[in-house]
């Protein structure tokens, strides 16, 4: 099945004779081999994208298919693993060809001559079906990689061994009605076909992240999905680098789609160094990043979503929660946008194609809570969490609203934030979430009935707070009741010492969800008797005073293992707002 190329378009390669060719078919273009996909049919003629770059080619060169789609390799040796959008894993690459790829070169994604130690977990004349566990590989000192029956594959085991293996040796023979069908560890599955399960569940648990705005405000669910659309310099990136360190999924799968090169350095040079807070272990132990920086060739990003996804669906058919961070969604659109220009195809709003909407849902479908494959009630999980970065953040346009119909939590990131410092700069006045209500059941039972409580009162400081704000503009603080200026204060309380969370260091970088309890529970209480004190007549000045209200701005700091702190902040704040009401009766009063 070779043809020949009649019209060269950037990225877009025409060729004629391929009449026997699929859609999605693999192809390599002229002697160099380049990679390519073809992306439309037209009689005899196939419009081939190519992933690699293309200048010097000319009309004339032969184009070969393979027969087979676009397909990744599954098997241990994942995980650490750093590959570009259509799985070429860089460290090898780099090793072998310098710090620049050369063009057609064809390499394997998983190391074939590692030997890994199996252990069964069958024995021969078990009767084994599609997704149940053969046995298992420790493949890193965090993850147990767990070797499951092929899809379609059912039948006894016939044979099984322990030992070392390389990925491509078999470590089983399953007997089925109409053959003997040897296993090894090595998979491959076509990135834009999702991988089976047997049902949908409606996600009810949180994805704890250890972000306070995200966490107490706006939570996502494990196996939701969620956009996080801002404009430049609004910090998506570094929320996204967040929820990969600190998101209690088993696995992360890290994608940079066309995202600079210098973010995505900085996120290589930080996984390894950042430690698991579950196990001490380097998260790059749990960690799978897929790098498509913007200089690579622009097809291979479309690719790097779906090559991303398909990993991600391959661990949750272990019965792991796996979370995918696809930064950034826009690039991609803007890949889809240039190759349906260079296929002229009508194009829809601004130039994106019509299908832009069925596409990002395509993608954001393909996450979600499972019960996978397999004997027994396994369930697995995968939650997408992809940035948005609408040119001169104008959240009408097409990608932002696309994505908008699809997701379920729009964590809003505001430039006016950034540039007072605030971060995560997250708008609580536009930003939402739609699990919070399904998942209270889970809240009440796990943390206790208060924390729904103190997330409306949050809530309502807030939309306060913005009402307020009009008024203080225009007459100023001092013209506030005593009431509204303590609404006000609560809020900046909220704002600065909850909300307001340091990245970088190392005790407010991550916040348990215990912890998170305790500060929302201080700051309640502070507004509760800080009212009382008011109603007897305590000047706002002498309560803002207080020596309490610098311990609760200062309660983020307070490390894990010492949160019995918080209970001498709560005495003494009890101790001293009492006597203000007291009307300075007590000695403690200040």
């Amino acid at each position: 099945m070779a043809g020949k190329t009649v019209k060269i378009s950037g990225p877009l390669i025409i060729a004629e004779g391929m009449a026997d060719c699929k859609l999605y078919d693999v192809v390599r273009v002229s002697e160099k081999g380049l990679i390519g996909e073809i992306i439309e049919l037209r009689g005899d003629r196939a419009s081939v994208q190519v992933y690699e770059e293309t200048a010097g080619l000319k009309p004339g060169e032969e184009v070969v298919s393979t027969g087979e789609p676009l397909s990744v390799e599954l098997a241990p040796g994942l995980l650490t693993g750093i590959f570009d959008g259509i799985q070429r894993p860089l460290t090898t690459l780099y090793f072998e060809y310098g710090s620049r790829i050369s063009r057609g070169v064809s390499v394997n994604s998983l190391d074939r001559e590692k030997r890994w130690h199996f252990l069964p977990r069958v024995r021969p004349g078990d009767a084994v079906k599609a997704g149940d566990v053969l046995g298992i590989v420790q493949e890193t000192e965090i993850v147990e990689h767990r070797v499951l029956v092929p899809v379609g594959t059912e039948g006894s085991v016939l044979s099984v061994e322990e030992g070392d293996f390389t990925i491509e040796e078999t470590i089983a023979v399953i007997h089925t009605r109409e053959r003997e069908v040897p296993v090894a560890m090595l998979r491959k599955w076509p990135v834009r076909k999702g991988r089976p399960y047997l049902e949908k569940l409606s996600p009810d648990k949180p994805m704890i992240t250890g972000q306070r705005v995200i966490d107490t405000l706006f939570p996502i669910a494990k196996g939701g999905v969620a956009a996080v659309p801002g404009p430049f310099g609004s910090g998506k990136t570094v929320v996204q680098h967040q929820l990969a360190k600190w998101a209690d999924a088993d696995i992360i799968v890290y994608v940079g789609c066309g995202e600079r090169g210098n973010e995505m350095t900085d996120v290589l040079n930080e996984f390894p160094e950042l430690k698991d807070p579950a196990t001490g272990e380097p998260l790059m132990k749990r960690t799978v990043l897929i790098a498509n920086t913007s200089d690579m060739p622009v097809a291979a990003r479309e690719a790097s979503i779906y090559t991303g996804i398909t990993i991600a669906e391959y661990f949750r058919d272990m019965g792991y929660a796996v979370a995918i961070m696809a930064d950034s969604t826009s690039r991609w659109a803007e890949a889809l946008r240039e190759m349906s220009g260079r296929l002229e195809e009508m194009p829809g709003d601004e130039g994106y194609p019509a299908y832009l909407g069925s596409r990002l849902a395509e993608f954001y479908e393909r996450a979600g809570i499972v019960k996978v494959l397999g004997s027994g009630e396994k369930v697995g999980s995968v939650t997408a969490i992809g940035a948005v970065s609408p040119p001169g953040g104008d959240l009408s346009e097409p990608v932002s609203q696309a994505t908008l119909r699809i997701v379920k939590v729009f964590w809003g990131l505001s430039a006016s934030l950034a540039y007072k410092r605030h971060f995560p700069a997250i708008d609580w006045l536009v930003s939402y979430s739609l699990y919070a209500d399904k998942m209270k059941e889970w809240y009440d039972e796990e943390l206790g009935r208060d924390f729904f409580r103190y997330r409306q009162f949050v809530m309502t400081v807030l939309q306060e707070e913005a009402a307020l704000n009009e008024i203080v503009r225009l007459v100023g603080m001092d013209a506030l009741s005593s009431g509204d200026r303590l609404t006000m204060e609560t809020a900046k309380m909220i704002r600065e010492d909850y909300l307001h969370q340091n990245a970088f260091h190392e005790t407010d970088t991550y916040t348990s969800m215990r912890k998170q309890v305790l500060m929302l529970r201080l700051i309640c209480e502070f507004d509760r008797l800080a009212r009382e004190a008011i109603r007897c007549y305590a000047a706002p000045e002498e309560i803002f005073a207080c020596s309490c209200r610098e311990k609760i701005g200062r309660a983020k700091y307070i490390p894990e293992e010492e949160l019995s702190a918080f209970d001498e902040i709560f005495a003494l704040m009890n101790t001293e707002l009492k006597a203000l009401a007291r009307g300075g009766e007590d000695d403690e009063r200040i």
